[in-house]
């Protein structure tokens, strides 16, 4: 039987954060969380009703640590400046975006707090958008983005670069670099 042991936050949400990345929303449970914290599941319910409360609470915290991050792309002032910030705030948290994608997988709950969690988390993402879209649209005012692509492909393009894996094992820099790279200048040659 897990011993009953006081628990920080930070333990809770670290331990959420590896569980998630590894089981999923479908496969997180409360059983694998207290195992990893060496408590009971008992203890867990003294805090949260069930898993969507803690997860969208957790979400709630990652993306709020996430917009502070991003909302400082408007201190730069040139379209290249803020590409180098964004790359450097999408890899800094590359992990977290496939938990904050988990976001429409939490279905409506009968209990308040989750469903207020999520709106919230929704609203977030709108302001994320809202604020990356002006991103997009000075590039295309200082001729670094093509305007013939709508601004949600290039912003897929741009959230992707942190899956695509890092098979020469370069350094982070120089990797992030060739990212930006890509993402400026494309894989064609300019004729």
């Amino acid at each position: 039987m897990a011993r009953e042991s006081k628990f920080t936050k930070s333990e809770l949400y670290q331990a959420t954060n590896r569980l998630l990345l590894q089981y999923g929303y479908a496969g997180f449970h409360f059983g694998l969380l207290a195992e990893q914290l060496n408590v009971s599941r008992a203890a867990l319910y003294k805090y949260f009703n069930n898993k969507d409360e803690l997860i969208t609470e957790y979400m709630a915290f990652e993306m709020e640590q996430f917009m502070q991050d991003l909302e400082k792309v408007k201190k730069y002032h040139s379209f290249e400046e803020q590409l180098d910030h964004l790359l450097d705030v999408i890899f800094q948290y590359s992990k977290i975006h496939r938990i904050l994608s988990l976001i429409f997988q939490i279905p409506e709950s009968n209990h308040a707090k989750v469903n207020e969690t999520l709106h919230q988390l929704k609203s977030q993402h709108d302001k994320m958008y809202a604020y990356l879209n002006d991103f997009i649209e000075l590039g295309k005012k200082e001729g670094m983005v093509k305007p013939i692509f709508p601004n949600h492909v290039i912003l897929g393009f741009i959230f992707q670069t942190v899956n695509v894996p890092n098979l020469t094992k370069l350094p982070e820099q120089e990797w992030k670099n060739l990212m930006k790279e890509f993402l400026k200048y494309g894989m064609c040659h300019s004729s």
